[in-house]
């Protein structure tokens, strides 16, 4: 390591070490600040001029975090409280752009590093769109609709004074679906008294939502991870895939590999995970998931051949040639990974947010298996929230199979332009580096020509 790299490493380092300091206990900040940051090295020793316009003291810090309180009367007749939270983490190449996830472990630490993500992420799809990210630790499992539609009318009424098609567009995430997207945008235009369709990405399609928004992130890893196997001269077809989470991305993310010739052969949710070796039936997942909202062992009655076990961790037990985690943050940890590798695995791709920890993801990239980190192989569901956002500008809709081009497209890029940076920065097929400088150099370069703000 040469005199530059040092200097460049101690400065990354004190950087982070200010980071933990300031924001002490936010254990999700720190993984996610440190993963960056330390794959910046090359990138500042290289371009000193990061340093003297003070870009990474200033990116890792939010513009703004926004926490409320939100009140909300259950069925009982009881008032109940939730807090809420919006972090508007940079806006130098857009409008904020992140979704509102509704779960009992939402803090800020939470919400932070899936802003600080995000920001990197749709720098990444090319999209004129900044990070922020936002949500609550209500948890909506359990509600009726009617306790639904008062708690997020209560949260839009607080969020709708940060928020604006040409300030803040959130979107859903884990806890909000299309129900939660149509209660709060009803919410917004009442209090707006007028029909801002750009101000929330998700919606309906009867009311400004884009066709391929739903099937967006999971068919977006998956078109990301097939970047990767193509470029080792493999495929999914014939291929054996496990797919956590039975969500949203998770749902898309099986039809899609399935439609490439996969067979998915386990999903799961909070509680435990389904092993079917004849395949994933999606049609009962969906049913299970989008129409009865009920848990994934509820798969097995239709399906008495497959088996559920309970515990979703031990999901990572199963032998597969390529592992697609959708459901939350480090659910691969070091043992799993370990696990996935000595049983073959050959590509990981993450479906969800940071969903490998750092020592999961140097097992991974030690053993020489193909990983698409969240920030690239995820962002299918933000790059078609900002196509959603050109079409409600534009008083139009693409047909389906327009923004699905679109979105292959970007994926393509994404995946290009990761292993281009990996490759000029000395890190060549690495692309956790390679997305993370991509990313950052876009934002960096915005801000020093925007001046100290």
């Amino acid at each position: 390591m040469n005199e530059a790299d040092v200097s460049a490493k101690d400065y990354v380092q004190s950087v982070y070490e200010t980071v933990v300091k300031r924001n002490p206990h936010e254990q999700e900040f720190h993984q996610a600040v440190k993963e960056i940051l330390e794959s910046l090295v090359p990138v500042i020793s290289k371009h000193p001029k990061y340093i003297e316009h003070g870009i990474l003291e200033r990116i890792v810090e939010p513009e703004r975090l926004i926490t409320f309180r939100v009140p909300w009367v259950d069925d009982q007749g009881k008032v109940q409280v939730n807090r809420g939270f919006r972090v508007q983490f940079n806006s130098v190449i857009g409008p904020y752009k992140g979704g509102l996830r509704f779960h009992p472990s939402v803090n800020a630490s939470i919400i932070k590093f899936l802003g600080f993500e995000q920001t990197f992420k749709n720098s990444l799809t090319g999209q004129p769109i900044g990070g922020g990210k936002g949500g609550s630790d209500f948890d909506p499992k359990g509600k009726s609709d009617g306790e639904i539609m008062r708690f997020t009318q209560s949260f839009m009424t607080e969020l709708s004074k940060y928020i604006g098609p040409d300030t803040d567009v959130p979107a859903g995430d884990i806890g909000v679906g299309a129900r939660e997207i149509g209660f709060m945008f009803g919410q917004y235009r009442r209090l707006r008294g007028g029909h801002e369709a750009g101000v929330l990405t998700g919606k309906g399609i009867g009311y400004g939502g884009s066709l391929a928004r739903t099937e967006a992130t999971g068919y977006g890893a998956v078109y990301f991870v097939n970047e990767m196997l193509q470029a080792e001269g493999l495929s999914f077809e014939g291929s054996t895939v496990v797919v956590s989470g039975s969500g949203n991305v998770a749902i898309y993310a099986i039809q899609k590999a399935t439609q490439l010739g996969a067979k998915v052969v386990a999903c799961s949710d909070s509680n435990g995970y389904v092993y079917d070796e004849k395949g994933i039936n999606l049609d009962t997942v969906r049913r299970l998931k989008e129409e009865q909202r009920a848990r994934i062992s509820e798969y097995v009655k239709e399906h008495p051949h497959a088996v559920y076990v309970e515990g979703c961790e031990k999901i990572w037990t199963i032998p597969c040639d390529i592992a697609l985690p959708c459901a939350t943050q480090n659910e691969i940890d070091v043992n799993s990974a370990k696990l996935l590798v000595e049983n073959g695995v050959k590509a990981v791709g993450e479906g969800a947010n940071m969903p490998t920890t750092l020592d999961g993801i140097d097992v991974f990239l030690s053993n020489k298996v193909l990983f698409g980190p969240a920030k690239a192989a995820n962002a299918g569901g933000v790059a078609v929230s900002a196509l959603e956002m050109s079409q409600n500008s534009m008083r139009y809709s693409w047909h389906f199979h327009e923004v699905d081009d679109k979105l292959h497209t970007i994926m393509k890029n994404i995946y290009r332009n990761s292993v281009q940076a990996a490759e000029e920065y000395g890190y060549p097929g690495n692309l956790v580096v390679g997305a993370n400088i991509a990313g950052f150099i876009k934002v960096a370069d915005a801000m020093i020509a925007q001046g100290v703000i």
